[in-house]
């Protein structure tokens, strides 16, 4: 399994994604579920998967490699003009997949499992963060709910919840994503470092963060130690309940 989330606000998009596959407790593995594909000055576009890792890759090369258009035309993720269709790009993609695979996975006793979260900006036009589902439809990031996470997403949404609005600043919202990944890290063993990270500024069209977290990152251990300790302060800090002798 994995865990990835991409928080769209006000100074633009964070997405922190997991690489840890399992297939097994003896079949681990990793591989990078955050894709991040610039052409600085005209478009970023992050693709985060979450799901079976080889309808997920069939996607993405689906993606990149291109699907014809009703007129011929080839049309990849870096020919589409604008996010919104590159969603419906992607969702097309999905549904060419599970036309080819899905019958066979089901009859292997599998499951069409596959999920994607599209953030970035295409020229200038505005930054988006979309959430394709495995029927290829999808649903968008919105100012009252700046956030989409796929996989493991239930350990780290408590942080997300509490701690992130859509005018929240870049530098806090990639820290509050790793607190979250930190988390889920912590109660799952499905989701693992090395962990992948960008961020990217409205209206830049380049990412200041493009990054690879792994155990040896100073910063990542202080986030895990510092966000315990305080844990650890906030219960103590609060009253004992009143409640029996």
């Amino acid at each position: 399994m994995t865990y990835c989330v991409g928080l769209l606000l006000d100074a633009g998009l964070v997405m922190v994604g997991d690489t840890r596959t399992n297939a097994g407790v003896d079949n681990i593995a990793t591989f990078r579920k955050l894709q991040v594909f610039e052409a600085r000055g005209e478009r970023v576009i992050a693709v985060a998967t979450a799901g079976n890792l080889a309808v997920t890759q069939a996607v993405v090369n689906h993606m990149l490699e291109g699907l014809p258009s009703a007129d011929g035309d080839l049309r990849t993720l870096f020919t589409v003009g604008s996010m919104f269709e590159l969603a419906q790009f992607a969702g097309e993609a999905v549904r060419t997949v599970r036309e080819r695979d899905g019958e066979a996975l089901k009859e292997d006793g599998g499951g069409f499992e596959c999920t994607l979260l599209l953030g970035g900006q295409i020229g200038t036009r505005r930054l988006r963060l979309f959430m394709v589902y495995r029927a290829g439809n999808f649903l968008e990031a919105t100012e009252d709910t700046p956030f989409l996470q796929i996989g493991e997403h239930k350990y780290g949404k408590p942080i997300i919840d509490r701690a992130i609005d859509f005018h929240t600043p870049l530098p806090q919202a990639l820290k509050i994503a790793l607190i979250s990944m930190d988390s889920t890290i912590r109660s799952n063993l499905a989701v693992g470092l090395p962990v992948d990270a960008m961020v990217l500024p409205r209206d830049r069209l380049a990412t200041s963060v493009n990054t690879r977290i792994t155990e040896a990152d100073g910063y990542f251990a202080h986030v895990r130690d510092a966000w315990s300790s305080a844990l650890r302060e906030a219960h103590r800090s609060i009253p004992d309940p009143p409640y029996g002798s």
